[in-house]
This record gives structure tokens, sequence and C-alpha cells, in this order.
């Protein structure tokens, strides 16, 4: 079984690289199932029912988020409907939505989703190192194919994470931070790492913010409004090939594709349609 996680999608630039590769690299890379972090794909802060829609129907079979998950309000309705788009699981017990998802590939496989955010330089929830065996064991009994988001800050603690998941998931990846890591593996006893898959967005950016506005921060320390960058966007994912009968990964392969790498995979496909 092939899995593909697509780093944070920003805002339009990164909607529409998206909209243009999955559905090849699905065709290409024999992908079985398609994951996505979507917490900012709404002009780069939170995401809405609309946009959430939109991405499912590129091809994406669940997505995940992190801390800006409430930032368009309207989700709060939409959320608790929406079971292929999770919150962080270890946000306090009532609020809306879930933390995990069990879904099916296109040949009816299980693969169960979790998301988690961690403390770090981020908002003080529930321990996500506890809540994850929980939400672990919820799943194990219907499926042993199992992919953490951990949404966290701190790179020690998004690799903590990975050891503590060792042998009971089939990856754990960082999201959060924007820029990839180069630090792929399999560890000893069967789970797949990277510490952070990146960004899928307007790379000519402050890890997707316009450079004046989010430069101007650190030049003057003053008040300024983000805003999404425009131009060109790139692609940061990773795929997972897992044993569907032990949960364990065989293979870890990251991506980063330019605007014109998955223009040409886009082209490929094309006449296979």
């Amino acid at each position: 079984m092939r899995i593909l996680f697509i780093g944070d999608i920003f805002g339009k630039p990164g909607r529409e690289i998206a909209r243009r590769a999955v559905r090849p690299l699905v065709e290409q890379r024999d992908i079985d199932f398609v994951i996505a972090n979507v917490e900012n794909s709404a002009a780069g802060f939170g995401v809405t029912g609309d946009i959430a829609e939109t991405i499912l129907s590129y091809g994406v079979d669940a997505m995940t988020s992190g801390n800006h998950v409430w930032d368009k309000k309207e989700i709060l309705e939409y959320i608790p409907r929406q079971v292929r788009l999770l919150r962080p699981a270890n946000f306090p017990s009532g609020t809306p939505g879930r933390g995990s998802y069990l879904g099916r590939t296109r040949t009816g496989e299980p693969v169960g989703v979790i998301n988690l955010m961690g403390r770090i330089f981020m908002s003080p929830l529930d321990d996500p190192f506890a809540v994850v065996l929980r939400e672990i064991e919820a799943l194990r009994a219907r499926t042993r194919v199992i992919i953490v988001d951990f949404h966290a800050e701190a790179t020690s603690e998004k690799v903590a994470m990975g050891w503590h998941l060792d042998g009971r998931v089939t990856a754990v990846f960082g999201t959060h931070t924007h820029v990839q890591t180069a630090d792929e593996r399999i560890l000893p006893k069967g789970t797949a790492c990277l510490t952070d898959v990146g960004m899928t967005g307007p790379h000519d950016s402050i890890i997707g913010v316009t450079i004046d506005a989010a430069l101007g921060r650190f030049l003057n320390g003053m008040p300024t409004k983000f805003e999404a960058a425009s131009g060109p966007g790139r692609l940061n994912a990773v795929i997972v090939t897992a044993d569907p009968a032990s949960g364990k990964a065989t293979a870890i392969e990251r991506l980063n594709l330019s605007t014109e790498q998955v223009e040409a995979l886009a082209a490929e496909a094309a006449p296979a349609r």
C-alpha cells in the first residue's frame, strides 16, 4: 500500500498546485490513499467548508489541520459534519470535530489517520504523547496502517514522537514549520518518520507570507497584517509504502516538486485520462 501525504497547503497557490499534482501522482506512483494538511488553505489562515470540499475533489481522501484550524469561524459548523477533516486529537473534550479517521483505499483496504498538536512553543493542549496511544488503540482493531500528522513547532518534540510511536504506527509526519526537512527514515521497529513534510504553496515568500510583511516584523517589530504570497507554488510531500498486514513501513520517499515538475507530471498523465 502506498500513501501520499501532502505538506501544509497554503492559500490559493497551494491549492492550485495540489489540484494539478494529486491525480497525476496517484496514477503514476500507484498511490492508494492521499492525505493533506489543509489548515492554511484559506488565504494562508484556516480552512472553510467550501475549500475543504474542493480539496477533496482533487482526489484527497483525508485532511488534517493544526493550530490555525479555527481561523475561519464557519469551520465550527462544517467540521462536525465532515469526518474526513480532522482537528488535533488533543484539543480538550467537547471541541468540535474529531482527531482520527478510518478511511478506505480505492480497493477497500482500511487506513487510519491521527492528527495531533505539539505543546512546545504552542498552545497548552492535552498531552499528545498520552492522547495518541488512546487514538491508536481505537484504530488498531480495524487497521494496522496508521498515519500520524504531528503538527508541532519544536524539532525535538516531533522526533521524540517518532520514537514514542516506533512499531505502533506506520508513519509519523511532522507539519507546521512550512520548511521541509531532509531526515526521512524508517525507525528500527518499522515506523517511517519525517520531521517536517514542508509546505505546498508559494515558496518565494517567508513560510507562505508576503516577504515585505513578514520581513518588516523582523526589522522593526511593529504589528503587520500578514497576507498569503502569490506566485508559483511548490509541492512538498512524502510517499510511504506500507505492509497492510503488519502496518510496518517498507519505504519512504520525500517529494519537493516545482511548478514546472508538476506541470510535466500533469502533461504525462493527460493522455491516459
